[in-house]
């Protein structure tokens, strides 16, 4: 056990919390990330196609990743991967799906018949409809999931320690096998705090967009 205190925890193992610190910002960042890119044309592509069978399927797929708990997750993927960084982001990338595609389907379902109709007879394509006017009017919905989905990947990333993938968990667990209570809580804040700024920038992001759709709903 270390003998520095709460306080200077932060100055004698900064290296060490920073390090673990990027390493965690990378596992969360690359899984919503992944998220954003499988849910959001997913989603797009659900509410454009109009197929009950395929939305209700597609939902309970996703939603049952939702209801495994992460442990449970992650060993399950750990006995094909392996323990590592790529077991860690296939878990947390899953757990990204369901809040963004049921975000991104809210979003573009939530759009006035009407606005589409003005736009068709403003002669507005397909594709320009989709690019200039549905997904700029969605985005306060798609960034709102992205928002919560980013805090919750943030918080579930700790767990990746348990398998070797990474991130502040492990400096968790490190500080636990040697009962360094200021380590712990020092790894403890460092995720909180980054949960807490990635909610605050993405928050502002959110507000951003919302204020955007409003001003282009006018314009038509």
């Amino acid at each position: 056990m270390q003998d520095y205190g709460y306080l200077s925890v932060f100055y004698e193992r900064m290296p060490d919390l920073l390090g673990k610190l990027s390493e965690h910002i990378f596992l969360s960042g690359i899984s919503v990330l992944l998220g954003c890119l499988v849910a959001i044309p997913l989603g797009v592509l659900l509410i454009k196609t109009h197929i009950r069978w395929m939305k209700s399927l597609t939902f309970n797929i996703t939603n049952i990743f939702q209801t495994i708990p992460s442990i449970a997750l992650l060993a399950m993927i750990a006995t094909v991967l392996g323990f590592g960084t790529e077991t860690a982001v296939m878990a947390l990338f899953l757990y990204s799906l369901m809040p963004i595609l049921k975000n991104t389907y809210a979003g573009f379902d939530s759009i006035d018949p009407q606005i589409i109709q003005s736009a068709e007879g403003m002669g507005y394509s397909p594709m320009q409809r989709l690019v200039q006017i549905e997904i700029p009017l969605a985005l306060p919905y798609i960034m709102s999931g992205i928002r919560l989905t980013t805090v919750y990947i943030v918080s579930w990333a700790v767990l990746a320690g348990l398998i070797g993938g990474g991130g502040l968990g492990e400096l968790i667990l490190a500080a636990l096998s040697l009962n360094d209570k200021p380590l712990i809580i020092a790894s403890s804040v460092m995720a909180m705090i980054l949960a807490l700024v990635a909610d605050f920038i993405l928050g502002k992001l959110e507000k951003a967009f919302t204020k955007s759709s409003n001003t282009e709903a006018q314009k038509i």
